[in-house]
């Protein structure tokens, strides 16, 4: 029935989230079946878990889920291992901070069964020259260790089939902080049909993003070392 789970990371998105949640839910609930828009509450430490439990009490196809922090990455891939746990037949995912637009997604919905993953490439982005600079020198990282083009590698913006993620995800390490652009790597290494559409990147909609210049290097270290570990498995 094309069971679709919408997955959202959230830490400490208390000015975001409920905007977010109202934007994302008529998407599932218009499906009519067992979709659901799962947030993961990644450790916050203001009020976004009890917004996000307020907001469940009459949504009956919003989930609630709350786990200690382990940052981005680790929630995405516990939000995956969810989704396809309960049956889910495709994966989106999608960010917290009010940066994309749920208008766009049925452009993706629309070419679900041509695609492995159809995702979405920021043509236009409004986070930041530091930010932009950051996804150029990771595209050429990972053209020179894994030897694959991606578009756009960390896109929070992507329709993902379950049983095509389904095979990857047993070599992501359980606390990564790069799960998406390992994915969208295993896809391009393995020939997987992948698509990508331009969307809207807004800047952030509220709050304080949590991951700032210093955090990103001390990421990208790390990334390097995992890169060499997760590329003898692909």
């Amino acid at each position: 029935m094309d069971k679709l789970y919408i997955i959202i990371p959230a830490y400490n998105e208390q000015e975001n989230i409920k905007r977010v949640i109202n934007q994302w839910y008529p998407i599932v609930d218009k499906l009519q079946n067992d979709s659901k828009l799962v947030v993961i509450d990644d450790g916050s430490k203001d009020n976004t878990l009890k917004i996000i439990e307020d907001e469940a009490k009459n949504k009956e196809h919003l989930l609630a889920i709350s786990k200690p922090n382990s940052g981005h990455g680790a929630s995405i891939l516990y939000g995956y291992k969810y989704a396809i746990k309960e049956g889910a037949d495709f994966i989106f995912q999608t960010d917290a901070d009010g940066q994309t637009l749920p208008e766009e997604f049925s452009d993706f919905w629309q070419l679900r069964d041509q695609y492995d993953m159809v995702i979405g490439h920021r043509v236009k982005r409004e986070d930041g020259i530091s930010r932009v600079l950051v996804s150029k020198v990771l595209k050429l990282v990972l053209y020179i260790i894994f030897g694959v083009s991606i578009t756009d590698p960390n896109t929070p913006y992507r329709l993902m089939k379950a049983k095509s993620l389904k095979k990857y995800l047993g070599l992501i390490p359980k606390d990564y902080n790069l799960t998406n652009v390992i994915i969208s790597v295993m896809f391009a290494k393995k020939k997987e049909a992948v698509k990508y559409l331009p969307i809207t990147f807004l800047p952030r909609q509220g709050g304080v993003n949590s991951i700032n210049i210093r955090k990103i290097i001390k990421i990208g270290i790390k990334a390097l070392k995992d890169f060499a570990v997760i590329k003898k498995s692909i």
